[in-house]
């Protein structure tokens, strides 16, 4: 769930990130689910005026579980128009760049960590993937990826990432997109993952970029030329940012980029690649909305290797 853009029609990530949890929960009640769509409210003025964080009324959570807004009618109406979730993993700009850190599926047992709509476990499966287990705090998106999914070898499942509960060396690969901000435990995660990973296999996942994440009132500053400035602050103040996009108090973790990378490391990873990624001049001319994020880093591509 980006933040600071104007208009949600030009923005070219309508899809916010969503927070995913785990604990295979079958057949339970109702996570974010992400991840990474980008239209968020801004407040100008008074900052102090900021709506304060008003849990959903659509469910009851535990507290350590991730916050499910996605499962809320209005909210869930108001993501399904979203470009991404319109046009799937061709209408994410930086869907290349993921792409080409991903191994070759074919054989491999996939783990698809906030799989919303499923995108990306039907690419996996059409890819050639063995299996795939994809897994989301909320029903309403499982419920949608059920329906426009028709192959046998994805199994849909509900799931906090918070308590995620996955089978020692199950899995050739992991994949995340724009989900893990949503963690509060991302070492108890990070820990977990690397368990369920077989030696060798590898995690790839999309992140928000700390620098987007980190201020506190996020939005872009406009001079009076219109260049537009990214405002960084709190950067080394770790913790909650509670944002509004298309409800009020969706909750992200900030971490910086240390943090993030030296907790990969504690897991026992070894970080292989890293991409901050931004528009390529060939996809400014296509998209010219693109051109701003070329002003600061919105999201952090990641491939590890167990």
């Amino acid at each position: 769930m980006g933040l600071g853009y104007k208009s949600a029609t030009l923005n070219p990530f309508p899809l916010p990130a969503r927070p995913a949890s785990i604990s295979t929960i079958s057949n339970a009640p109702p996570h974010r689910a992400a991840i990474n769509e980008y239209a968020p409210q801004r407040f100008e003025g008074n900052q102090s005026a900021r709506p304060k964080f008003r849990p959903p009324t659509i469910s009851i959570e535990q507290p350590d579980m991730t916050q499910n807004i996605y499962d809320d009618p209005e909210f869930f109406h108001g993501y399904s128009q979203m470009g991404r979730s319109l046009g799937g993993l061709d209408a994410a700009p930086e869907w290349p760049t993921l792409k080409s850190m991903l191994p070759p599926m074919k054989g491999l047992k996939v783990v698809d960590l906030g799989c919303g709509y499923g995108w990306f476990s039907r690419w996996a499966s059409e890819q050639g993937a063995d299996s795939v287990l994809s897994l989301d705090v909320s029903e309403k998106m499982l419920e949608q990826a059920r329906k426009t999914t028709s192959v046998g070898n994805i199994h849909y499942s509900r799931a906090d990432l918070e308590q995620l509960d996955l089978p020692i060396a199950g899995f050739d690969l992991a994949y995340s997109s724009l989900a893990l901000h949503y963690i509060k435990n991302l070492s108890g995660l990070f820990a977990t993952i690397h368990a369920a990973l077989k030696p060798g296999s590898r995690f790839v996942f999309s992140i928000e970029h700390p620098i987007f994440m980190a201020p506190r009132n996020p939005g872009w500053l406009i001079d009076g030329e219109g260049r537009k400035r990214w405002p960084v602050d709190s950067y080394q103040r770790e913790g909650e940012r509670v944002t509004n996009w298309l409800a009020e108090g969706v909750i992200k973790q900030h971490r910086t980029l240390g943090t993030l990378f030296n907790t990969l490391i504690g897991a026992g990873f070894s970080i292989q690649h890293v991409n901050e990624w931004g528009p390529s001049d060939t996809e400014v001319a296509a998209q010219p909305a693109l051109a701003e994020e070329r002003e600061r880093p919105m999201m952090l591509l990641v491939s590890v290797h167990r």
